[in-house]
């Protein structure tokens, strides 16, 4: 079935570093932000159960290893692992409730969200990042409070970005049709395995982020160029 003859997208699932917003924002303020901070969560909410929750996970994936270096050892990794992610939300929602953080998305991403969420397409979020701080960057960017125009958020609750599997959890749980569902990232092996679950895919290729086109999924540069390959809203209409 050709790009014309398939039904309209009914719903956009988006990554977020790399797509909406610059992976400089992540890697050179976000994650310097949670390593400075981290020490000091595991010291003084220690007992916190939601950290003593995670402190065990931690153990549970690390036999032995000390929380703290454990968590930065998977920081140097850059390591896609739920405890990590977890706490990390945990010290950004502390820098955004004070004013330290602040999301800047990409010029072109909140006139595209806008636009297409009032046009009635689903929108949801699938990142590597916890449902909680995928909420804070959303809930606070330089363009104000963007959490409402999404339906959903999805983290690796749902399994790894890379498996199949993950993807038709969320169409499951979201009750939607696969077939109907675009899915935008810059990684070609998450584009890959979104596409094995049914759905559409769309690479986001950003120059800012040095991303590398590939050659097996459809290719945009920015969310207005996604409307215009897939017969969507475009921003500039409304």
């Amino acid at each position: 079935m050709t790009q014309a003859t398939q039904p309209p997208v009914r719903a956009v699932l988006l990554d977020i570093e790399g797509t909406t917003i610059p992976v400089s924002f992540v890697h050179d303020i976000l994650f310097p932000y949670a390593r400075k901070a981290l020490p000091e969560l595991l010291r003084s909410h220690g007992d916190d159960p939601a950290v003593q929750a995670q402190i065990a996970e931690i153990a549970r994936l690390a036999p032995g290893e000390a929380p703290l270096r454990q968590l930065e050892a998977w920081m140097d990794a850059d390591a896609k692992v739920a405890p990590l992610k977890a706490l990390q939300g945990m010290v950004w929602a502390q820098g955004y409730a004070d004013g330290a953080l602040k999301a800047t998305l990409y010029p072109d991403v909140v006139p595209a969200l806008r636009c297409w969420a009032a046009a009635g397409l689903a929108l949801a979020v699938y990142s590597s990042g916890s449902v909680a701080a995928q909420k804070l960057i959303y809930g606070h960017t330089t363009e104000g409070d963007l959490s409402s125009v999404f339906v959903g958020f999805y983290d690796l609750q749902m399994g790894g970005k890379r498996d199949a599997e993950s993807y038709r959890r969320i169409v499951d749980d979201a009750r939607w049709n696969a077939g109907d569902v675009l899915f935008l990232s810059d990684v070609v092996a998450e584009l890959d395995a979104a596409a094995s679950a049914g759905l559409r895919t769309c690479q986001i290729a950003r120059p800012e982020d040095g991303t590398r086109p590939g050659t097996t999924h459809p290719v945009a540069v920015t969310l207005a160029e996604v409307a215009g390959r897939f017969g969507l809203p475009h921003p500039e209409a409304v």
